[in-house]
């Protein structure tokens, strides 16, 4: 969260509210951080670019706000530069009320929506209108091609904040594009999937009954799912680095049973979330989760377990992930950042393309998180001796990925003579 976003949104009333809700501690940090340069970065414009509509806000002149659906192709709203851009304004209903609104007041709040992904961008600007009269060449630009519907304008925006909610109550829609996509992938996935015994109509015998509610492709090996209570009741609580025990249908008939970690932050969710790598050349468990597991899946289990803690007190933490080691790890950086305790995390994998929740943990911890890729033209390495050594002495740090990783932070830790119980592991293939 910036600092330019705080300025705007954290009223004298705000503020007072957050502190009788017991929040202002934790949002009263980020208006303590540096000024920084307001800026979109590459995850926003490529976010931004994706984007068919958003929802625009202006202020009438009677102090009324008024919300509005702005719709076209893909791209229409087109980023100009790192602090700049626009759109082509198309003839509708003739009421000119946004227009109107700005002739008296440029500012405009708009909020963009990724319901697939369950993502949404908030951005803080203030506009002005062009035509072909005030700037014929700037409204060329953003005029999309082979789109018919009359322009009659353009609204350039200059950005002063922007901010990335959380995915929490954002339900999963889909596009008539999106869903043919989803039902062709499906279909070729079906034609790959070996004729096998038949799967129990439940897996698992455990006291807690769920469903798959949802799914999604993270990377082209990482699948993430969503589980909710079969019977429609609250889930038990948890706390992040917890765990579920799933059971699985082996090919032969068999079931075994993995653990794997819940991935989000238990903030009042509705729904438990894990994310599986499938591992051609291990024992088969991850791939029969993978062509067994779908939607509507019943699967009973046992309550959530942990192994894996994070602590409570105000300490700051060190949040070291290798691989799909992130899982744990993500849901402990969303803990820490709702307490408003420091924290830093580093992520190392072959590259973003193999690592899950790479856009997500940018999004949301932009000045927090830093990523390592072995694999990429340029690699970037780990240096575990640099980060151990220029921890506080009160840090704790957390470790979850392949044994080698964690090994080296172990090892380091004692050669820097660093108390073994400042040092939390998780090992993961």
């Amino acid at each position: 969260m910036a600092r330019a976003f705080a300025k705007i949104s954290f009223t004298p009333d705000v503020q007072a509210v957050q502190t009788e809700m017991g929040s202002r501690a934790a949002y009263r940090t980020a208006e303590l951080g540096e000024a920084e340069t307001v800026a979109l970065g590459a995850f926003e414009q490529a976010f931004i670019a994706e984007r068919d509509s958003f929802y625009q806000a202006t202020v009438s002149q009677s102090g009324w706000p008024y919300v509005q659906h702005r719709g076209g192709p893909m791209g229409f709203l087109k980023v100009l530069d790192e602090q700049t851009m626009g759109y082509a304004d198309f003839s509708g209903n003739r009421q000119y009320i946004s227009v109107g609104n700005l002739r008296g007041d440029d500012r405009v709040s708009l909020l963009l929506m990724d319901y697939p992904q369950r993502q949404r961008l908030k951005i803080w600007g203030r506009a002005r209108v062009v035509d072909t009269r005030s700037d014929p060449e700037l409204l060329a630009k953003l005029e999309p091609t082979d789109f018919r519907a009359p322009v009659e304008r353009g609204i350039v925006i200059r950005v002063e904040a922007f901010d990335w909610n959380c995915p929490k109550y954002i339900t999963p829609r889909y596009s008539q594009r999106e869903v043919g996509a989803l039902l062709e992938q499906t279909r070729r996935h079906q034609q790959t999937i070996p004729l096998a015994p038949q799967t129990p109509a439940v897996l698992g015998n455990g006291a807690l009954p769920l469903i798959i509610s949802g799914i999604r492709q993270l990377t082209p090996r990482i699948r993430a799912y969503e589980l909710c209570h079969a019977d429609g009741e609250p889930l038990p609580s948890y706390r992040a680095g917890a765990h579920l025990r799933m059971p699985i249908a082996l090919p032969d008939g068999s079931m075994t049973y993995r653990a794997y970690s819940l991935t989000d932050a238990p903030l009042e969710e509705d729904c438990y979330r894990i994310a599986v790598l499938r591992a051609e050349d291990g024992d088969g468990g991850s791939r029969a989760l993978h062509d067994g597991w779908q939607l509507a899946t019943r699967i009973n289990v046992d309550m959530p377990d942990n192994y894996f803690p994070l602590h409570d007190d105000e300490r700051p933490a060190m949040l070291i992930a290798g691989g799909i080691g992130i899982t744990p790890i993500k849901a402990m950086a969303e803990t820490l950042a709702a307490r408003g305790t420091q924290f830093q995390l580093h992520y190392t994998g072959r590259g973003p393309q193999d690592m899950a929740f790479v856009k997500d943990l940018q999004r949301q911890f932009p000045n927090r998180c830093r990523f390592y890729f072995s694999q990429a033209q340029n690699p970037t390495r780990l240096d575990v001796p640099g980060l151990l050594g220029n921890a506080t002495a009160d840090t704790v740090i957390y470790v979850c990925g392949p044994t080698r990783l964690i090994d080296s932070v172990r090892q380091t830790a004692r050669q820097l003579g660093i108390a073994d119980e400042r040092v939390q592991f998780e090992s993961f293939i």
